[in-house]
């Protein structure tokens, strides 16, 4: 049983040293240029620098029935512009409206 016990721990041991010798690697689950839910999102600031930026964050949130409120620039390559969408105030004449184009 000792033998066995040995055995087990040495295995343990070299496959917990093979994967410490492994590089992490974080481009192996790429992100992608803009994410967002019903709450807000991001836009990643090279996407934002060939599209309006804007007219992105708005369309998405109207998708939700809510209005756009940014929050942060991140003005460099590998940065992001970060908003939130909010609930359309009460007494507001209109919803949020999508564009086409």
């Amino acid at each position: 049983m000792r033998i066995i016990a040995a055995a087990g721990l040495l295995a343990c041991l070299v496959v917990s040293g093979m994967m410490a010798s492994q590089s992490a690697r974080a481009d192996i689950f790429p992100v992608p240029p803009f994410k967002g839910n019903d709450t807000g999102g991001i836009i990643a600031y090279s996407m934002a620098t060939q599209v309006d930026a804007r007219q992105v964050a708005v369309d998405h949130c109207a998708r939700y029935r809510k209005a756009v409120k940014f929050l942060a620039v991140q003005a460099y390559e590998g940065g992001y512009i970060s908003f939130s969408c909010r609930w359309v105030p009460y007494g507001a004449a209109e919803q949020p409206i999508r564009t086409l184009y």
